[in-house]
């Protein structure tokens, strides 16, 4: 085995040094030191943890609320509490708040064997784990949700975890953020995969349709239901329905809606008896119905009846590493759905676009990729061609156009800002190599900083 980091903190800076000898002298670990809760929790903030050995008592930051501080970071980290003789009952708390195991100092060799080659095969156990969900995750979702992040990784293994149950799902983000693509993967990991996916875009049909759409009519029911029809329930069956934009729907479908999943059957419009519908819910919205219900504008009913299992499609804007990624995707299908040689993205494109704000999230990324691929007559995307696609978006759909000075100053400035912020990012902030590798004056990017209200990250 590797040697896995091992943090360990303790107030008393002998104990610390001694304990890292005899552990990294006895055992397959790394010891990175730590001599207070405050900077142990930057260690782990910062370096890959395997193994967190703290104190108990401890000056600012105890053990214990430092274990609870860690199993919110990372909860694969094995945590064990160092403790003194007569506060076994303090371990015993630190043991049910997530530490795996404690040791009583003063700490013996054998005792420390035992707890250890625990610990070690706990964490064997879970880096084993940890690699066969990342292979399940990367057979489900080969070219689906694209994205690398930890919240992105967490989105994939809440959509695997879900689509194994048979309960309603609530899926909630910002629009533009993917709900759509989500519902329909947990349906194809389903054991419903077989079964027909309906969708249902609520707000986009009328509230006097939407009943007899989602649950259908009998002959005669209204004016014009010339013939019997089946609704999308019934369409559905032995499948699964996705509502897309539940907020949107009135209080009398939700009423019907509820009585659905009460009692799994339908009843057409204009008909005295309901009918039995095997049917499994997925509904999304963008909307906070926590507020609508406040309003009175949503059931609170048929809330808790939806959102028995909640996932939440994180925005663009919590996994902007994602975007160089998302781009590369967007330009290669783009290319291939015109018939094009695949393009290449240059850096400062890639920088650009990752610094630029989204809040149409990923679908107004992919419509500006295909954008940039239109207007990108070479086999390189570069920054003109940003230029020509945000010329388009924002002047022409402005009441006035924007003097041809201004925008193109806020274009240069924008470009500038961004430029600069990236190049300073992979400096650490250090403005003489970023004015080096620039090929500029450092007093020439001191002005830059100045006039565009550029900061150094602290």
């Amino acid at each position: 085995m590797d040697k896995l980091e091992m943090l360990l903190v303790d107030d008393e800076k002998d104990f610390v040094d001694g304990l890292a000898r005899i552990i990294e002298k006895n055992f397959p670990c790394q010891c990175i030191k730590s001599y207070s809760g405050e900077q142990a929790l930057d260690i782990i903030n910062r370096d890959e943890i395997k193994i967190l050995l703290t104190d108990l008592r401890m000056p600012g930051l105890n053990g214990i609320e430092l274990i609870k501080k860690v199993q919110k970071i990372n909860p694969d980290i094995t945590s064990i509490i160092l403790t003194a003789y007569g506060s076994i009952e303090s371990a015993v708390e630190a043991v049910k708040i997530g530490a795996y195991d404690f040791l009583t100092k003063p700490v013996s060799l054998e005792q420390l064997r035992l707890v250890l080659s625990k610990v070690l095969e706990r964490v064997k156990i879970l880096e084993e784990n940890k690699r066969l969900k990342q292979k399940l995750i990367a057979s489900c979702f080969a070219k689906e949700l694209v994205g690398e992040t930890l919240i992105m990784q967490r989105l994939k293994e809440k959509i695997i975890a879900v689509a194994n149950t048979d309960f309603t799902v609530l899926i909630r983000g910002e629009s533009g953020t993917g709900k759509e693509l989500v519902a329909k993967k947990i349906h194809q990991l389903s054991r419903r995969k077989h079964k027909p996916l309906v969708s249902v875009n609520c707000p986009a049909i009328p509230e006097t349709l939407l009943e007899s759409e989602l649950f259908g009519h009998k002959k005669g029911a209204f004016t014009g239901a010339n013939n019997s029809r089946d609704g999308l329930f019934k369409k559905a069956d032995g499948g699964t329905i996705l509502l897309d934009e539940i907020g949107d729907i009135s209080l009398e479908v939700q009423a019907k809606l509820l009585r659905v999943l009460q009692e799994k059957e339908i009843r057409p419009v204009g008909s005295n008896t309901s009918i039995k519908c095997d049917v499994r819910i997925l509904a999304t919205t963008n909307q906070d119905l926590e507020t609508k219900i406040a309003k009175g504008l949503f059931r609170e009913d048929l809330f808790y009846r939806l959102n028995v299992l909640e996932i939440k499609v994180p925005s663009l804007r919590e996994r902007r590493e994602d975007i160089p990624l998302l781009v590369s995707y967007f330009v290669g299908i783009t290319c291939k759905e015109l018939g094009l040689l695949e393009k290449e993205i240059s850096p400062e494109v890639l920088a650009y676009l990752s610094s630029k704000e989204w809040p149409g999230n990923v679908r107004e990324l992919q419509n500006f990729v295909r954008r940039l691929v239109v207007f990108s007559p070479g086999n390189k995307i570069e920054l003109k061609s940003v230029n020509l696609v945000e010329l388009d978006d924002n002047i022409y759909s402005q009441e006035n156009i924007i003097p041809y000075k201004t925008y193109k100053k806020q274009i240069l400035d924008n470009f500038t800002r961004s430029y600069f912020k990236k190049v300073l990012q992979i400096t650490g902030g250090n403005i003489s190599e970023a004015a080096r590798i620039s090929g500029i004056e450092r007093v020439s990017l001191q002005k830059i900083m100045k006039r565009l209200g550029i900061k150094l990250d602290k």
